[in-house]
């Protein structure tokens, strides 16, 4: 049996660190725990490595990392670009090995040639974006698992324009994975002979500092007076990672004093022990941020997830209590915010452009078109736009203006190509100056949207599948979606997107699909949209890593009650219809 043959590999290495031989004897003779971890191997895709922690193949470890690494090293190299010497800028989270990981990253690094820049201190991601430019670097590492809970930790890749690895990108490291299959064999080099030779170089603060000037010049409003700033009281939970310091430098630098730290959640911590998950779109993650706003009487609350690219909030309405905002409400609220100042600042440029994601709201883009301003659709993934960033600004076409996604991401300065935790708490901060200055909060405002481009509401949720693998079971309900169309009660169809095929299909007056097409251009995704004639639409992807599809419901009507009636009706639809 290959597995066992592989496990007993590893049990046998005598350099193998004492913990993880440990951890293999306790699973000695567990043949379903020894085939789940060294029966298949931990794959890179497009958004890097993601696993829990552990001894195998399948777990992130050292001998994962310093395998990604070699690849990553050896994608750069092949590409042939012709520098005397290729650098890589790596950062990491306060998750449990991620230090280590790191160190490990740059060292295997060395080993092959590229000279690493090592953060010396917990790292943001977005920090990693902008270095990765800042410093002219080949590419860019970043050890972490996002929100995900604390057992995990994960591997993103960058590219040299700052954002993370397109598929195709990804798709090469990967291949290049494969030709070395014995993790123990991947080259590393000593620290002290890496930094002896130049190639292993810890980053220096100045490139901190850099991106904190730069987050604070790019970022705040003219519109918005330091008087404004000091009247603004704001709670901000960092959620045990590593957020606390630049986000706090950051609203520091541009004048806002009045601000409170959840201190139960101030250190970080691996473990996350105050929160079940440390995801700010889970209402439980900002519980204790909102329990001191009450204290306080803040008007704000902010979180940020552990490696600081999203960002969730929750705002004081005028009777006191706190409401919880949605990553399509913030999005659409900024997008309103930053147009409305830079036009009544002779800020806004006739070729400005916005982007978001195929499952992000359509509000955004409706506030968007108030301004004439362009919108450009992209994929799920903030590397999307990232490169959408990047190619206007080569061509001079566009100027970017913002970007987000519907879960929590946000970019409002192009010296970042990534979601932006440190940006955005700025700008939501100086949004709710403003409004509060004019005596509203962001509820009226979000309010006011509704009433002028109508009532929005968004809903995801996950159906799973049961009786086989993630993959074969999720593409085969897709092919029933393809054939069958799902019928809502209530809402006309007016097209399907399938972002597979790049087909944009027309639907009849009975909203049945005919055969007239219009050619989408986008990369291909296993991802169908179904968009109605009221504006509403619903999405269905499959998660590629669990036997589930997602599910976006956007409903779009006359009252906050016809929104509820209309994702009731579609998920209705789309349950029935996979059952």
């Amino acid at each position: 049996m290959k597995e066992l043959q592989e496990y007993q590999k590893w049990l046998d290495y005598k350099e193998l660190p004492e913990k993880l031989r440990e951890e293999l004897l306790s699973i000695q003779g567990n043949k379903e725990e020894i085939e789940e971890r060294f029966g298949r191997t931990l794959d890179f895709g497009t958004a890097g490595l993601r696993g829990v922690l552990g001894a195998g193949l399948n777990r992130m470890n050292i001998y994962t990392v310093r395998k990604t690494s070699w690849a990553l090293a050896e994608y750069i190299l092949r590409q042939g670009k012709g520098a005397d010497l290729y650098s890589v800028v790596i950062g990491y989270d306060s998750r449990h090995m991620s230090q280590h990981f790191a160190r490990e990253a740059g060292l295997t690094m060395a080993a092959v040639g590229i000279q690493a820049y090592v953060s010396p201190c917990l790292c943001p991601t977005p920090e990693v974006s902008f270095a990765v430019r800042h410093l002219q670097a080949a590419a860019g590492v970043m050890i972490t698992a996002s929100h995900n809970p604390p057992e995990y930790n994960g591997y993103k890749a960058y590219g040299p324009n700052g954002y993370q690895l397109l598929p195709d990108e990804a798709t090469n490291v990967h291949n290049i994975m494969l030709e070395n299959l014995d993790v123990f064999e991947i080259p590393t080099m000593a620290l002290d002979e890496a930094i002896h030779r130049g190639l292993f170089q810890w980053t220096a603060p100045e490139v901190r500092n850099t991106y904190i000037r730069a987050v604070v010049h790019e970022v705040q409003f003219p519109s918005v007076t330091d008087e404004q700033r000091k009247a603004l009281s704001v709670v901000y939970t960092p959620l045990h990672g590593t957020g606390n310091v630049p986000v706090r430098e950051v609203l520091h630098a541009t004048g806002y004093a009045n601000v409170h730290i959840v201190k139960e959640q101030e250190a970080p911590d691996g473990d996350f022990p105050t929160v079940k998950s440390p995801n700010p779109e889970e209402p439980e993650a900002l519980e204790l941020g909102i329990r001191t706003a009450g204290e306080v009487q803040a008007d704000l609350v902010i979180g940020t997830d552990p490696d600081a690219d999203r960002v969730g909030i929750a705002v004081r309405d005028n009777s006191g209590s706190y409401h919880l905002l949605t990553g399509n409400q913030v999005g659409a609220l900024l997008m309103e915010f930053i147009l409305s100042r830079r036009k009544a600042e002779n800020r806004l440029p006739t070729n400005g452009i916005v982007f978001k994601t195929i499952v992000t709201s359509t509000l955004g883009q409706a506030v968007a078109s108030s301004y004439d301003i362009v919108t450009e659709n992209t994929l799920t993934g903030f590397k999307y736009i990232g490169e959408g960033i990047t190619r206007y600004g080569q061509t001079g076409e566009h100027t970017f203006l913002f970007g987000y996604e519907e879960s929590y991401g946000y970019l409002v300065s192009p010296i970042v190509r990534d979601k932006d935790a440190v940006q955005t708490c700025l700008a939501i901060a100086e949004m709710t100056s403003f409004y509060k200055g004019l005596g509203k909060t962001l509820i009226d405002a979000l309010e006011k949207l509704f009433q002028r481009f109508g009532y929005y509401k968004e809903e995801l949720f996950s159906l799973t599948l049961k009786g086989a693998d993630a993959p074969n079971q999720t593409d085969l309900v897709m092919d029933v979606l393809r054939r069958e169309t799902p019928k809502v009660e209530g809402l006309k169809l007016v097209a399907i997107e399938d972002y597979l095929t790049l087909k944009r299909i027309l639907a009849d007056d009975e909203g049945n699909p005919t055969s007239t097409a219009d050619a989408l251009l986008l990369p291909a995704s296993n991802v169908l949209k179904y968009l109605y004639e009221d504006g509403s639409w619903m999405a269905v992807r499959p998660s590629g890593t669990e036997p589930k599809l997602k599910t976006y419901l956007a409903a779009r009507g006359t009252s906050k009650t016809d929104c509820e009636t209309k994702t009731q009706q579609m998920r209705a639809a789309i349950e029935d219809h996979i059952k």
